[in-house]
């Protein structure tokens, strides 16, 4: 992790390496979050199966799990998925699976929950990693020709 103090404007995003590392049930926990349609319809379906999602804005096909596509394309869109009453750290969570996990800023958290900028960048900041979510690191592209 950078060694700089998150701002504001310092991206956020699920972390899924983290989750991979340090929570064996992320798979578990992404099926919890399915709506009971599609609990049942995914019930025999095995962890992590890939499906090819294209991203609408880019066009770009992206291999993508299974579960994750379907809580982004139909159970986060769902009205009962997040309201005002869920928990921050859960709500901010769910931002990202319904965005398909685009890093975004405390601020623009902040304009979809309608919950102070400073309370969610002090969430995510903190000592404490909840749910992987951590700041976005641009990963440097390694030429293989050199």
């Amino acid at each position: 992790m950078s060694l700089l103090k998150p701002s504001s404007k310092t991206p956020f995003h699920i972390d899924f390496d983290w989750w991979k590392q340090n929570e064996n049930d992320w798979h578990v926990f992404l099926r919890s979050l399915l709506c009971p349609e599609h609990q049942e319809a995914f019930a025999d379906i095995d962890e992590g199966e890939m499906i090819d999602w294209v991203d609408p804005v880019t066009a770009e096909v992206k291999p993508v799990d299974g579960i994750h596509h379907t809580l982004m394309t139909h159970c986060a869109l769902e009205p009962d998925f997040a309201n005002a009453r869920t928990a921050l750290v859960e709500a901010v969570f769910r931002v990202f699976i319904v965005n398909g996990n685009v890093a975004m800023s405390s601020e623009e958290l902040s304009a979809k929950l309608g919950r102070p900028a400073d309370t969610i960048l002090r969430t995510l900041s903190g000592p404490r990693v909840y749910r992987g979510l951590r700041p976005y690191e641009v990963k440097a592209a390694v030429d293989s020709n050199e």
